[in-house]
């Protein structure tokens, strides 16, 4: 039986990641000038205010299905739904809707947001099954998910800007998810799910060893937590990382690896052009 004390800690420890995760990409876009959050990210399409409505949007889908997962239903088979069947994107109209708005007023949009989403999945059961656009989520699942949007897009930001961040622990969360959504990245490119488990053994920002996966697995996936992180978010080509796949499934899992739910993304390019 789950401890639900245990669970809570979880997600409170969770939940305080997200926070800081979020101050870091809040502290790179809370001084720039209009021309700034004009500015292209790597994302095809997408200007940093792109980025922080995308993010904007996505938390309020989150404290709706955290709050009124009823409603969140609901809205999902009607507007949602809606504009599928017109042929949109509800994600890239989410996007463009939001960029479209004074930087000042995206900005407190999301940070409103994100403090909804802190209160909505501290107060959700922590056993509880919150609808989602893919399977349910538990509340701790849905702030790891939240947590690795927040800092794969801030990314984007990052990259637009000529920033360098630091890595912290909280990539282990992603990486983390990474190992969680295997089976996923295979079903979304119309592939079997592997029979046979991978490890990963990763180097932490600090330098220590991350190890997720059975000891004795035949597969294994070696290297930087940062580059692991960068791959399955699809911030970085494989052929630009220090990632080492060992057997035929880590070989077969890094290029289409991908933690986000939806159709298998673009990627990246790699830096060579190749």
């Amino acid at each position: 039986m789950t401890d639900p004390n245990a669970a809570g800690d979880v997600l409170h420890g969770l939940l305080a990641d997200l926070r800081a995760e979020s101050a870091v990409l809040d502290a790179l876009v809370a001084g720039l000038p209009a021309d700034g959050w004009a500015g292209p990210t790597p994302a095809e399409g997408w200007t940093v205010a792109h980025q922080i409505a995308h993010l904007a949007w996505t938390d309020d889908w989150t404290a709706l299905a955290a709050r009124d997962p009823e409603g969140f239903t609901a809205s999902l088979g009607g507007s949602f739904t809606a504009l599928l069947a017109t042929g949109a994107d509800p994600v890239e109209e989410g996007a463009r809707e939001g960029a479209a708005a004074a930087p000042a007023a995206l900005l407190a949009r999301w940070r409103t947001g994100r403090a909804e989403v802190q209160d909505a999945l501290a107060a959700a059961p922590a056993d509880a099954r919150l609808p989602w656009f893919g399977p349910p989520m538990k509340p701790a699942s849905m702030a790891t998910a939240r947590l690795m949007e927040t800092w794969a897009h801030g990314q984007d930001v990052a990259d637009a800007l000529g920033v360098t961040r630091e890595p912290t622990a909280r990539l282990r969360h992603i990486a983390h998810l990474g190992l969680r959504t295997l089976g996923f990245a295979f079903a979304a490119h119309g592939l079997p799910a592997p029979e046979h488990p991978v490890r990963l053994e990763l180097t932490a920002p600090d330098g220590s060893t991350w190890a997720f996966g059975p000891a004795d697995a035949a597969d294994v996936v070696t290297g930087p937590a940062l580059d692991f992180c960068l791959l399955v978010t699809q911030r970085r080509h494989r052929d630009d990382l220090a990632l080492t796949a060992t057997g035929p499934v880590a070989t077969a899992w890094l290029p289409i690896a991908q933690t986000f739910a939806g159709p298998p993304g673009k990627g990246r390019a790699a830096a060579s052009g190749a």
